[in-house]
């Protein structure tokens, strides 16, 4: 009995630990049919910040604050100076059946090697393939649960349900399957592992609270 508690004991220590609890900066660009933007998330621990850069000023036009231990959001509008209680939205509706297929393929991006997912669905037209770093990023799959967005990215990647732990999608394309057309891109283009401090992942104490 004492080695079988043993051995269970070993097992999920070993499970828990192949998830890395990333401290640092991910930045990525996230290009539409009209444009590029930059967004960049801070992370430490259980406290992730996602910092949203305008195009022109290349200053950062609003944040989302998320507590995985507290399941919160804030939002933060620096322009304004106000942050405020953000819910997350209901959970999205597909049209049609989505089909997941892992594929044999694997891409270095940014020295970390990537499988490939492609996610399809022929009712809404949509294939996204996703280049996914496994055991790195465990902040990332609770932040777009706990987030719920309702744009394909997201909705499609949730889809997903053999992930390992702590996976993130380095690079993905959503595409229209009848003609191939690209629609949104998402590519991680910087990785620091420099913890963030407190004061930048919190709200500034000469910000209002927004009550709606």
């Amino acid at each position: 009995m004492k080695k079988i508690l043993f051995a269970l004991t070993l097992y999920f220590g070993i499970f828990q630990s192949t998830a890395q609890n990333f401290n640092g900066s991910i930045e990525f660009k996230y290009t539409t049919q009209k444009d590029t933007t930059t967004n960049i998330y801070l992370v430490k621990d259980k406290l992730i910040k996602l910092d949203q850069y305008g195009k022109k000023t290349n200053a950062i036009e609003g944040s989302f604050i998320f507590d995985l231990n507290a399941s919160t959001i804030k939002f933060v509008n620096p322009k304004r100076k106000v942050w405020g209680e953000h819910s997350s939205e209901t959970p999205p509706i597909i049209k049609g059946v989505c089909t997941v297929t892992k594929g044999a393929k694997t891409k270095s991006i940014q020295g970390l090697k990537c499988v490939e997912y492609t996610v399809s669905n022929t009712d809404e037209n949509t294939t996204i393939t996703y280049w996914v770093a496994e055991n790195k990023f465990s902040f990332f799959v609770p932040v777009i649960k706990l987030w719920n967005r309702k744009d394909k990215q997201s909705i499609y990647f949730n889809q997903i349900a053999d992930l390992a732990p702590g996976s993130m999608p380095l690079l993905s394309e959503e595409k229209q399957i009848n003609d191939n057309k690209l629609i949104t891109r998402l590519e991680v283009v910087k990785i620091g592992h420099k913890a963030p401090d407190d004061a930048s992942l919190a709200v500034p104490p000469n910000y209002n609270k927004f009550d709606q």
